[in-house]
This record gives structure tokens, sequence and C-alpha cells, in this order.
């Protein structure tokens, strides 16, 4: 396909490395014959490392096909973590390294995991947008607190610590926004 082709949502290779396209800017030419020119935000799959890259309108791109499995994550296998698909229960394994930090987020019994295929082979998690997590571990709730606006750290049932209203207690389960991993509200 060319680059002109190319749309936001896209998997694309580029330098042998498998690209998801976050985002497309067009240029417009300036003067006679000037060429358009694509600025593509690309993310890797796996690892969502950030790139950008500018093509001319003209420039091929393989598009790769990446299929989105819902699927349930099921158990941990060493360092590795093994999610069911939803539909026709094939097992699907995942190294932590994979995940990095979106792996906080991997807990039992939680909708919204799309595992990322490529060939048949698993290589990437998209997790939900938010998950509703225990606190653990927090100081207990002042007097009037509901009042004020002010934080006090709370450790959440996946070992991660986070900051919460004064009036959040050990015990309540909360929203968790996994992009800012800030809270987000009472589940």
């Amino acid at each position: 396909m060319r680059a002109a082709e190319v749309k936001r949502g896209n998997v694309i290779e580029h330098d042998g490395r498998v690209w998801q396209v976050r985002g497309v800017e067009r240029s417009a030419a300036q003067g006679r014959g000037g060429n358009v020119t694509f600025r593509f935000t690309l993310y890797s799959v796996p690892g969502a490392q950030k790139f950008d890259l500018s093509l001319r309108s003209d420039d091929d791109v393989r598009e790769v096909e990446l299929l989105r499995r819902a699927a349930n994550f099921s158990y941990m296998d060493g360092d590795a973590f093994v999610f069911m698909d939803n539909e026709d229960y094939t097992p699907h394994t995942l190294d932590a390294a994979v995940l990095g930090d979106d792996a906080d987020f991997v807990v039992e019994g939680v909708d919204g995991y799309f595992v990322q295929i490529i060939d048949d082979t698993a290589v990437g998690l998209q997790i939900p947008q938010t998950v509703t997590l225990e606190v653990t571990e927090t100081a207990p709730e002042m007097k009037g607190a509901t009042a004020t606006k002010r934080a006090k750290p709370a450790k959440l049932s996946n070992g991660i610590e986070v900051l919460v209203p004064e009036y959040i207690s050990n015990g309540e389960k909360i929203i968790i926004n996994t992009a800012t991993r800030e809270f987000s509200g009472r589940a």
C-alpha cells in the first residue's frame, strides 16, 4: 500500500519492526512540483515505544495483519502471563517483558483485555481503560475529610501505590485509570 492510503489504526512494518499507526498528519506541498508528505505517529507492537516517521505520499508501506482477540487472564506460568481466548479457549502466553508496566493491571476476573496476534503468535496486550482494585493499606479516614481535596497514599491489591482522597479506607474497591495510573472513583 502507498503511504497516502495508511489510516489511523493500521499496523505496518518499518525497518523490520511492527508498528501501529496512532496519528497521521498530512502536510501539503509548497510551490510547484512539491510532493505531499505524511507524518505518522507510530507505536511499536509489542512494547509501545513511540516513533515518528515521515513519508512521501507515493512511498510504499507494507501492511501487517494484526488480530485482536478478547481474552481473560488465566494464570502465571513462571514470568509469563497466560490469557484464555474468550471465543475458542486458546491459551495465549505473553512474557512479562512484553507487557512492561501494563503487567501491573493484569488481574483475574477483569474483562476488556485484548491479545494482539500477528501470524498466529501473541505479540502484545491491550489493557482496559480502567480496572477495579481493592485498597489493602492506607491511613485511616479523617473526620471531615470529605470536604477536603487532599490525597493520601494507598497500596492496592495488585501491589502498586496510588494517591487517593482522604475519605477512602482499607477494603474499599476503587477504579484506577490504567493510562495515568491515577484514582478515578469508587467502584
